[in-house]
């Protein structure tokens, strides 16, 4: 299994705050380790490899993970369900809510 990474950088140079959140999330619980590769997709620059990568996959934002094994991709735009799903760790009730991204229910 390989799982990359793709994260966000912002205009400024910066990590997108969600890219930032789950870096942190998983480096909390020891699986920061599992991920394989990080792929950058800058914000404004369609052809950066995290762009052409979310374009290949329908992946319309990042953060996302990619699994590759022996059954093909798998997009998973859920740091919680990539854990719970590959990488064998449940998740409690408070990273069910913090893996509720505010800018996908319409902000706040």
């Amino acid at each position: 299994m390989h799982i990359t990474l793709v994260k966000k950088k912002m205009p400024d140079g910066s990590d997108c705050r969600k890219c930032a959140e789950i870096t942190e999330h998983l480096r909390a619980r020891g699986l920061w380790d599992r991920v394989d590769e990080v792929v950058w997709a800058h914000e404004g620059d369609h052809r950066s490899p995290g762009m052409v990568l979310g374009a290949r996959l329908g992946a319309d934002h990042a953060p996302f993970f990619v699994v590759r094994d022996d059954s093909g991709e798998t997009v998973y735009t859920s740091v919680l369900r990539l854990i719970q799903d590959r990488l064998g760790q449940q998740g409690t009730s408070l990273d069910q809510a913090r893996d509720i991204d505010p800018d996908d229910i319409g902000g706040i």
